[in-house]
């Protein structure tokens, strides 16, 4: 029987404030020894009051305007009761019945195709602690007991919740991947999911004959695309199986086991009911006004779909070359930077698209520390442009950049070229490498027996073939002559 997968995600996004939701406890806990970074209010100790933190707020209403959402002006938090070891007070303060925003839309693009994936809401909470399994591989497989570390609790999650509107691990992915470049471009949250600043409950379930959404199952300790991906394509596989054989599904969560890529049960699914929720009376109402909602939306940046289309029409890259370039903010700085100085708009894409990119892998940084500022990778893929420099010439030149730290004058300098031709150390090195990778006919002059020559000609037209004729002939002969005695 044929069923459709249909996927809804809850993703948790940590903001970037300096103190945690209600208290003000520092948000750099990273790396801090367990339960140092707590105090009275996150730890729950009696007659404590929360203090909610502004910032937190504008930053949840911030993601919920790049989500095209609503943004609620009037709305409060609630009580969301159970009891698990990482939540000291019993319950979570949380928003519930009014969250901050609601009704948005992101745009995806997956197998080629643009689709609309609703947003049902995005509301403001407090993160939990977290559990420790003293394991191999920190994971709870094979733990005999856990320990909780309080250093996260009460730090400032924004959740953001989807419609049942994927049908694919492609969907979810893009999905869950567009939301991440919206919150780094608007400098709300880091976006890791190594760290744990963005985490992401899978639901899925199997539509029925008539359209109606089957029994749905959450995923939970999902810490990676790679690993959402497999636990959703896991997870469908399964529920076909059983309904194929005839079983029956029950609501429930499920934890993902990345070493046996499989999903284990880990309790049934709580409804509504369970959880208790009512009133935070120890918090007054949020009233995000019209012109509090206008001034944040003022400050907005330009949002990365926008500048992906604004590449294509203006600069008439590709979709993919703009999707690639506007992928990290900082890297679509860099790239309207370097044409700034004139260069070529689609020569600068390939440039960073193919050069830089290598480069910045082999080193393993990021664009933001790029040696080579943006200007000067302009002026140097002019001179391409130009015809003052070959491609290869100016490659020489870009790696002596990013190794010397130099600018572009400097290193055509070091580099040893001159009006387009290699000469000096440069031409040296080229020669080296001939010689490293001819030790036969080295030796052979070497050893006196190359009684006609053929062999230093033969060395002498692979240097200048390796230099793409841009040596000159007389030097490299002189040089070949110089190195082989």
């Amino acid at each position: 029987m044929k069923r459709e997968s249909v996927i809804g995600l809850e993703i948790h996004l940590q903001l970037k404030t300096k103190t945690k939701l209600f208290c003000s406890c520092s948000s750099d806990y990273i790396g801090a020894t367990p339960n140092t970074n707590v105090c009275p209010v996150c730890l729950a100790v009696p007659g404590t009051l929360p203090i909610l933190n502004d910032h937190a707020v504008e930053l949840g209403v911030k993601i919920g305007l790049g989500l095209h959402c609503s943004i609620s002006d009037n709305t409060r938090f609630h009580r969301k009761h159970y009891f698990y070891a990482d939540l000291p007070k019993a319950y979570q303060i949380t928003q519930y019945e009014n969250p901050i925003a609601v009704k948005g839309y992101v745009d995806i693009i997956a197998g080629g195709k643009e689709k609309r994936i609703r947003v049902h809401h995005l509301h403001l909470e407090e993160d939990a602690g977290k559990l420790v399994h003293p394991t191999s591989d920190g994971r709870l497989t094979g733990a005999s007991y856990s320990l909780v570390d309080y250093n996260r609790g009460g730090m400032p999650l924004s959740e953001i919740v989807s419609e049942p509107d994927m049908s694919s691990a492609e969907e979810a992915i893009a999905y869950i991947t567009q939301i991440r470049q919206l919150a780094r471009y608007l400098e709300v949250s880091d976006g890791e999911m190594e760290s744990g600043s963005l985490r992401v409950d899978v639901n899925v379930s199997l539509s029925k004959p008539d359209g109606s959404l089957g029994t749905r199952v959450e995923i939970k300790n999902v810490n990676s695309l790679r690993s959402i991906e497999r636990a959703l394509e896991y997870e469908i596989a399964r529920q076909n199986k059983v309904l194929d054989e005839g079983g029956r599904l029950v609501q429930e969560t499920r934890l993902w086991d990345d070493v046996a890529g499989v999903t284990r049960s880990m309790r049934s699914k709580e409804g509504e009911r369970d959880y208790r929720y009512y009133v935070e009376m120890d918090l007054a109402p949020i009233s995000a006004g019209p012109e509090y909602v206008r001034k944040i939306k003022e400050s907005l940046p330009e949002m990365p779909w926008e500048k992906r289309d604004r590449f294509i029409s203006e600069y008439s890259l590709t979709l993919e070359e703009s999707l690639q370039l506007t992928e990290q903010k900082e890297t679509a700085g860099y790239f309207e930077a370097c044409i700034s100085e004139g260069a070529p708009p689609v020569k600068c894409a390939n440039w960073m698209r193919m050069e830089v990119q290598r480069i910045l892998r082999d080193l393993g940084m990021g664009i933001s520390e790029f040696p080579v500022p943006a200007a000067e990778l302009g002026k140097l893929i002019i001179k391409v442009e130009k015809r003052e420099l070959s491609n290869t010439q100016a490659k020489d030149i870009l790696a002596v950049m990013v190794e010397k730290k130099v600018s572009l004058n400097e290193a055509v300098k070091l580099s040893g070229i001159s009006d387009g031709r290699i000469t000096g150390p440069l031409l040296e090195d080229i020669v080296r490498k001939i010689f490293e990778s001819e030790p036969e006919a080295v030796e052979t002059v070497k050893a006196g027996n190359d009684k006609k020559g053929a062999k230093v000609k033969f060395l002498q037209g692979l240097v200048m073939r390796e230099t793409r004729g841009s040596a000159d002939p007389a030097e490299v002969a002189s040089l070949v002559a110089s190195m082989l005695e």
